[in-house]
């Protein structure tokens, strides 16, 4: 690779610190929420097969993303293996897009931790008003924009703020603090999965496919994979690994391992509970927003001290999903400005810290905004879009570079190829094409302002200074 002259971070993760990042990233909302509403809407017991559709899917682009985190260990993701092999308007769009998921998720999560801390606090007699932790504006298909009558969502921006803190002081500092969240939220799952199994009643999942009810995606064989278009949600994350590339002591080897090993890990997790879960409860009773605790209710009164466990796994898997997001989207920021696609003041690096704290700094205030103001369900639907957007291009990078550049070394080789960067694509512009209009209209004006900055920073750079790759 070419030298890129760009401000050193602290090269301080390893293996291991590289899948804690990535199941920090990927277990979070979906496992406590989205498998009891998926399967008691779309696939019943089936679910155990969407979360395996899903999760093929996200194999497909991993497999991508592990081949180009090889080759270019640079912060900046989707956006360096764009500009690698598919020029710098391409990058620049992918830059601007991988802001809908990295910094929007941040604040949808955010909102979801609110959510849940508020109820934590309740059980204990502290009670924070509706005024203080819900959004002030509401948005549907049907009705539009309205207020809620609510002021502003405090403590989602407060952990949005304290994370970014955290993140500001130090990377190493920040996985720590992952690593110990990881093995809590980990912890209380497995025990969830392992006194569950003994509580399973197999008429539950009698039948394991419902039969349709006359519409697409209810049930049958479409609703297994209109659920695993649903829980798709749950599997976002693992790409962030990739974000830390210049952070790693060895990227070549181990971001590979880190993309793959973290969706591994929560693939199987997610499966387990999906087993379990629908083996205690029948599907019809998990269309509610705690499909975990009503598991755990199913089990008996003996199984009660579970309950807040469970709550403090669910805070502890957003906040690390919380705090990947918010690093993953400052080190594009870092990147991009790095390469002159942003300020250059973006890609300042603290002199005591080694982090891009100019980058954290405007994350962390971005998205603190975002999360007081936005409901969740608008939030949600950007992220699923803009990340599928990412998926797509990385794939297609894997191709055009394939032919291009043949000749150089791969540390890692995505397998049969061109058969799996063509089925990622393929898989992420299909789930793509599931999502609301509405949504596709909003891809549309935020990718309009893009242009707009692009016009004045990106469309001046020579394009020889953004060459990653030496042509000797």
């Amino acid at each position: 690779m070419k030298d890129q002259s760009q401000p050193q971070l602290k090269r301080v993760l390893g293996r291991w610190n590289l899948i804690n990042l990535g199941v920090g990233a990927i277990i979070g909302a979906g496992i406590f929420v989205l498998t009891g509403t998926a399967a008691a809407q779309y696939a019943g017991p089936a679910i155990i097969l969407s979360f395996i559709v899903a999760a093929v899917v996200c194999l497909l682009a991993g497999l991508c993303y592990a081949e180009f985190a090889s080759m270019i260990p640079r912060a900046g993701s989707a956006y360096t293996y764009s500009l690698a092999t598919l020029g710098k308007t391409v990058a620049w769009i992918i830059g601007w897009d991988l802001i809908l998921e990295y910094l929007f998720a941040a604040s949808t999560v955010a909102v979801g931790w609110s959510g849940y801390m508020v109820s934590f606090l309740k059980d204990f007699g502290i009670v924070i008003p509706a005024r203080l932790s819900q959004s002030p504006l509401s948005y549907s298909a049907v009705d539009g924009w309205h207020k809620t009558g609510a002021l502003i969502n405090l403590p989602a921006m407060a952990i949005i703020a304290l994370i970014s803190f955290l993140l500001f002081i130090g990377v190493k500092e920040s996985i720590r603090v992952n690593t110990i969240i990881v093995v809590l939220k980990v912890s209380v799952i497995l025990l969830f999965i392992g006194f569950g199994l003994s509580h399973v009643d197999t008429a539950n999942f009698s039948p394991f496919i419902p039969p349709n009810l006359g519409h697409t995606g209810e049930f049958g064989v479409s609703g297994i994979f209109r659920a695993a278009a649903v829980i798709f949600f749950a599997y976002i994350g693992f790409d962030a690994v990739s974000t830390a590339a210049q952070e790693c002591k060895n990227p070549q080897k181990d971001l590979p391992v880190g993309i793959l090993g973290s969706l591994a890990i929560a693939t199987i997790l997610y499966i387990l509970v999906a087993y379990v879960l629908t083996g205690v409860v029948h599907y019809s009773a998990l269309n509610v927003p705690d499909p975990i605790a009503v598991g755990v209710n199913a089990m008996g009164v003996s199984m009660l001290w579970l309950r807040p466990l469970i709550k403090m796994g669910a805070i502890a898997g957003l906040s690390s999903v919380i705090l990947v997001m918010l690093m993953g989207q400052s080190r594009i920021f870092f990147a991009m400005a790095s390469d002159g696609f942003l300020p250059k003041s973006f890609a300042k690096v603290h002199s005591k810290f080694q982090t891009p704290s100019v980058s954290t700094i405007l994350t962390g205030l971005m998205a603190i905004v975002v999360a007081g103001l936005f409901p969740i369900g608008l939030l949600g639907e950007l992220v699923s879009i803009g990340t599928l957007f990412a998926f797509a291009i990385v794939c297609v990078g894997i191709l055009v570079l394939r032919r291009t550049r043949p000749d150089l070394p791969r540390p890692f080789r995505t397998p049969w190829v061109p058969l799996v960067p063509i089925l990622g694509a393929l898989a992420a512009v299909a789930q793509m094409a599931s999502l609301p209009k509405d949504t596709w209209l909003r891809l549309f004006i935020w990718m309009a302002l893009g242009g707009i900055v692009y016009f004045f920073y990106g469309r001046k750079i020579d394009p020889k200074s953004l060459e990653i790759f030496s042509k000797e």
